[in-house]
């Protein structure tokens, strides 16, 4: 159908939601704003889905919403009936419509006759990663929009190991959804009726308790905190979403006593209006946290995203001013601490290991090998690191110390499935802790390990393609990069070409060796010096991201090469775009 059938289709609705009417009135006559909203359904993947609120089928709103949750019903009815009365457990985060929603999920599920355990408020995705394994549900859904502007909100599936859904599960979901073609005739229970037939349940203390409880574990050093910990000034800011409801309680829990929450973005506010982009990868998000720090001298800084998966942070250098730290270099730092810590107290595990996605930094590649520790490399996508951990624990072949992608996201025990802030801001005040009893920043630490392992240099850039012809601009580039393949960037050969649609890593000399990864439409290619570039289309969002990491002996020649290889990619971007 065209956009205009679809829109048609929408204008016709007798009992249409009146908030959604309203919606869709005020668009009337705005036709491209129209045909974005009906041209094409919401994309539905190992991700979700995410987008604008708005009316259509491929906006978020309670049809689309009841639409995926009619896709997970349907999934659900297929399995056997003790799984299927595990039920669904429901978090959703800070943004425009994310209560509603959820409890809109809830509503078909019950029409399915399927439960679901409902948080009382707003909550971490990485709390309710843990609620489908505490409660021992047959999934869990989270409605939140993670670190996007507020037009946006999205809603993620996870399994029953708490993980997001993998593909093969993923995919049939998927399949259910598209089969829910009239989202108006989608069955949804009375919410009193489901409390009454115990097929809703709210959920809360209950769960944050024992989450808690399972935070505390994952500090190493308790005389350090209780030494150094309380005294050592930090702030925080939850940058107006979930973490303000648990992240404090954590670092109390833990021995940390002396920080303060930015009072103006401890407000679960859906405008978040102190910031453009609630997203602690963007230097801007911390400007009032380093106003507050430099007015109470706060050695640390701490920021998370409005769904508490993601964290950023920045640190106080001796001129006063705050320096920010990469996704890369937050990691690397946490993991260098976890092992120096545990083979210090004996616990260092032999068959231990890491993992992170193959856009992270080497730098923690190089760390993991001092300590006798392998690296595993998975796709981009935390679903794929508790992927490993299910393995591992199945297998029990290896025993998982950490986990990471370069985009804020760490985990560092596997009592969550997903990246976890929680567990991150805690174990990175304890290091803090651990630096200024030495008299150092962690800044300091991050060029400690420069000067024993090489400095490393990093850097994601992006090509945005909205409107209706995005997914097809993106995948053009992606073919531009096979077909018109290039043989060199700023004159450095390349060593090897990594396909991962086709599963083959293709060396200079034409000798191919299979890639022991799912497919997935990505490109990277290994240098002559060693650096490595990396292309793939984002899976939330409409972009296609370019991914730069290399090293050399000193900061300024890594940073050179860096930016040379930069300008070497949008040039070859730009020729073929």
């Amino acid at each position: 159908m065209s956009w205009q059938e679809n829109y048609a289709v929408w204008q016709k609705q007798p009992t249409m939601l009146p908030d959604v009417r309203r919606e869709l009135d005020a668009m009337a006559g705005d036709n491209q704003a129209l045909e974005a909203a009906f041209s094409a359904p919401m994309s539905f993947g190992t991700a979700g889905m995410r987008g604008v609120m708005g009316p259509g089928i491929g906006q978020m709103n309670v049809y689309t919403v009841r639409q995926a949750t009619e896709g997970v019903a349907r999934y659900l009815d297929t399995l056997d009936d003790a799984t299927k009365q595990r039920g669904v457990a429901i978090s959703f985060d800070s943004r425009y419509h994310s209560t509603e929603f959820a409890h809109e999920a809830a509503r078909v599920l019950g029409a399915h006759q399927i439960p679901s355990f409902v948080f009382d408020d707003l909550r971490p995705t990485p709390e309710l990663s843990f609620a489908v394994r505490h409660l021992h549900t047959a999934m869990g859904i989270m409605i939140t929009a993670s670190h996007n502007p507020k037009q946006y909100n999205g809603y993620k599936i996870y399994g029953p190991d708490g993980g997001q859904m993998p593909p093969k599960a993923s995919d049939m979901i998927t399949k259910f959804v598209r089969s829910a073609t009239d989202v108006f005739a989608i069955q949804v229970a009375d919410e009193q009726a489901l409390r009454q037939a115990k097929l809703l349940h709210i959920i809360g203390e209950d769960v944050d308790q024992p989450y808690l409880q399972n935070v505390t574990s994952v500090t190493i050093n308790h005389d350090l905190i209780s030494k150094v910990g309380k005294t050592m000034k930090l702030i925080y800011t939850p940058l107006h979403g979930t973490g303000k409801v648990i992240g404090e309680r954590a670092l109390r829990k833990a021995g940390f006593e002396n920080f303060t929450m930015v009072p103006q973005q401890a407000i679960a506010d859906p405008e978040f209006p102190t910031v453009d982009f609630p997203n602690p990868e963007f230097p801007e998000a911390f400007d009032m946290a380093i106003a507050l720090g430099k007015q109470e001298g706060a050695d640390l800084l701490v920021a998370t995203d409005p769904d508490a998966d993601r964290l950023g942070a920045a640190v106080r250098q001796p001129d006063g001013e705050y320096q920010l730290l990469t996704g890369n270099q937050i990691a690397s730092i946490l993991l260098a601490y976890i092992l120096k810590a545990r083979k210090a107290a004996g616990d260092l595990p032999v068959d231990g290991r890491v993992v992170k996605s193959i856009v992270s930094t080497e730098l923690a590649t190089k760390i993991a090998a001092a300590y006798g520790v392998e690296m595993k490399n998975v796709l981009t996508g935390f679903k794929f690191i508790a992927e490993q951990i299910h393995q591992y624990e199945t297998n029990h072949d290896h025993t998982f110390l950490f986990g990471f992608e370069e985009s804020y996201g760490y985990l560092i025990k596997p009592f969550v499935r997903d990246k976890d802030a929680i567990q991150s801001t805690v174990l990175l005040a304890e290091v803090a802790a651990d630096y200024k009893q030495r008299g150092m920043t962690l800044y300091d630490g991050i060029e400690e390990l420069y000067a024993t392992y090489g400095y490393y240099a990093e850097k994601t850039t992006f090509e945005e393609f909205q409107g209706v012809d995005g997914s097809a601009q993106r995948a053009k580039l992606m073919s531009e990069f096979r077909e018109n393949a290039p043989h060199d960037f700023a004159g450095t050969g390349i060593d090897a070409v990594e396909d991962f649609q086709t599963s083959v890593k293709t060396a200079a000399d034409g000798t191919t060796t299979a890639i022991d990864l799912p497919q997935s439409n990505v490109l990277k290619y290994w240098l002559h010096d060693g650096t490595w570039i990396c292309i793939r289309p984002s899976g939330t969002e409409p972009k296609v991201k370019f991914y730069i990491g290399t090293s050399d002996q000193t900061a300024a020649a890594a940073n050179q090469r860096l930016s040379k290889y930069e300008q070497a990619l949008k040039a070859y971007v730009a020729s073929i775009n």
